[in-house]
């Protein structure tokens, strides 16, 4: 069923179990991500990234109607949100393609143009009905996880969600995107710091390079929202690789697509079943 992002994050950050959030790239991902959270009878948020919607030719349109009827057709509970929007036109598409949530992220800017385009953002979303989420610091993948003065300061993480009113925040603590191996550390002492400055739910990006006992104590430590997306595009590629090693001559896509998605629905799985067992807060 097609749920809204924000009553599922609302009930994970009540609970401290947290909620998964998997990136998805094509109808394979989508699939995957409803078969897993149907198997496990957990809860997830679909995401559909700016990156992915420029991949099929800049229209967000397709994907999500994909994502939207294979939630209504599901009896898992899930939810459809856009990740990483920059660009403003796409953010004003948010309701209409059937998304109930948006981060809307201009962490690339100056920290005083980040939060009048932040503020912004949020004014015209919370119109719609939409839940909003913002980014402070620098994820690692833009740039080094690990420099000094990149993580997200939780002074000014209070005053950012202060001044744009937005529903969560993803902040910077060591994780980086597009990791191929889990071997990301966590600073958990700064994830509590910030849990404690703030009163909206934080969010995780880059989770795919930590290990699960890492991301069950990033719960435990104030995390709700947890975003994967890289492990998903491993488990399918070595999928294809291995059935087309096995079958040079294969030309049907759908023998190598098959493998790919059991593959993609076994990791979302193993990352649900994971994170719903957390340490106590």
């Amino acid at each position: 069923m097609l749920c809204r992002s924000a009553d599922l994050i609302a009930e994970a950050h009540a609970s401290g179990s947290g909620i998964a959030a998997f990136n998805v790239i094509t109808l394979e991902h989508v699939q995957a991500v409803a078969d897993a959270a149907l198997r496990t009878g957990r809860p997830a948020i679909v995401q559909i990234s700016q990156n992915a919607v420029r991949h099929h030719g800049g229209d967000v349109m397709p994907l999500a109607a994909a994502t939207t009827a294979a939630a209504g057709r599901s009896d898992a509970r899930l939810a459809l949100h856009l990740d990483h929007v920059e660009d403003v036109a796409l953010l004003h598409r948010t309701a209409e393609c059937g998304a109930s949530s948006v981060m809307f992220d201009a962490s690339r800017l100056p920290d005083e143009e980040n939060i009048a385009a932040t503020r912004a953002a949020v004014r015209w979303a919370h119109g719609q009905g939409l839940f909003v989420e913002a980014e402070l610091g620098e994820i690692g993948g833009k740039g080094s996880a690990h420099t000094p003065g990149v993580r997200t300061d939780p002074e000014d993480a209070a005053r950012f969600v202060a001044e744009t009113g937005v529903d969560a925040l993803a902040v910077a603590v060591g994780s980086s995107h597009a990791m191929v191996s889990r071997t990301a550390a966590l600073d958990l002492g700064l994830i509590a710091r910030i849990r404690d400055a703030v009163p909206v739910p934080l969010v995780l990006h880059g989770s795919s390079g930590v290990p699960h006992e890492t991301l069950r104590a990033a719960l435990a430590h104030g995390m709700t929202k947890i975003n994967i997306g890289t492990l998903l595009n491993v488990a399918f590629t070595r999928a294809v690789r291995a059935t087309l090693a096995e079958s040079p001559d294969l030309v049907d896509p759908r023998r190598y697509l098959a493998p790919a998605r059991d593959a993609m629905t076994d990791a979302v799985a193993d990352c649900l079943t994971a994170l719903g067992t957390p340490g106590p807060r």
